[in-house]
């Protein structure tokens, strides 16, 4: 049986358990060879928590969709950060390119200006939840009631807004640590990362921009761009990849287009 698209932990605390089998196994070989190999062997056993951690595909804590299972030359097309005074020219311009896209929204900017959330749905897109306050600096590090908070508002937020509360979540810099799955599988949310990126949320060069992305198209690519960015060129980046993508002979889908369809497991894309 194919795994489904959306697929919200099932075990959020299953972690904890192989954590403490591994930390009985570091005390038993410390005690029977002493630091020479304890020490070593503690080191080792936390690898897999940053692995899981700082890898922003990483599934040691919970399932992460990575590309669309399909051979047709589409993408997935997601936005992060808004909304911003952004929002509106790229709904524009996706509007005349006939592409839909998920946004993957702050609450705390979406609770400013619900006018953007709305006309967002309007025209046909996606929501997703990116956390309330988009603690970028700290989010990978953040406790349990610290990421239960951030998760849970952003989705009463945008459910107030719309009447509808997100199924997908990326999580800030796409860096998850094991407390993230339990507000996950709480609130139905599945986990999305990407396989083409730009790096437009720093990078202010368009071209160097898509140029990066077209390094990861592949059919079922999950795209990721951002809006809103302080240089100030996401809508220019955003214009280039669009006439790109159609110069490539790509177009875009949503994971709500082929969930009616047989799914695949998750896959890696080509890496940039």
């Amino acid at each position: 049986m194919p795994a489904p698209l959306h697929r919200p932990p099932r075990h959020p605390h299953a972690w904890i358990t192989w954590l403490s089998l591994s930390q009985l196994v570091v005390v038993l070989v410390w005690w029977r060879w002493g630091w020479h190999w304890g020490l070593p062997a503690m080191l080792l056993s936390h690898v897999p928590v940053w692995w899981g951690t700082l890898k922003p595909d990483s599934r040691v804590f919970s399932p992460v969709l990575r590309r669309l299972p399909t051979d047709a030359r589409q993408v997935w097309l997601t936005i992060d950060d808004g909304p911003s005074d952004d929002t509106l020219a790229i709904l524009d311009l996706l509007d005349r390119h006939g592409m839909r896209a998920t946004f993957f929204v702050i609450g705390d900017r979406a609770a400013r200006r619900p006018e953007l959330i709305r006309e967002i749905v309007r025209r046909g897109h996606t929501l997703g939840n990116h956390s309330q306050t988009h603690p970028q600096a700290w989010f990978w590090a953040l406790g349990p009631r610290q990421l239960r908070q951030e998760i849970a508002r952003n989705q009463s937020t945008l459910a107030a807004i719309t009447g509808t509360a997100p199924r997908w979540f990326r999580a800030v810099v796409g860096l998850a640590n094991p407390f993230v799955a339990a507000p996950l599988r709480e609130h139905g949310l599945a986990r999305v990362a990407w396989c083409a990126r730009g790096f437009d949320a720093i990078a202010s060069d368009p071209r160097a921009v898509v140029a990066r992305i077209e390094r990861g198209l592949a059919p079922g690519a999950i795209v990721l761009a951002h809006e809103g960015s302080p240089h100030g060129r996401n809508l220019e980046a955003m214009t280039l990849l669009v006439q790109r993508l159609e110069a490539l002979g790509y177009g875009t889908v949503l994971p709500e287009d082929l969930e009616t369809a047989e799914a695949a497991p998750a896959l890696f894309c080509k890496a940039p």
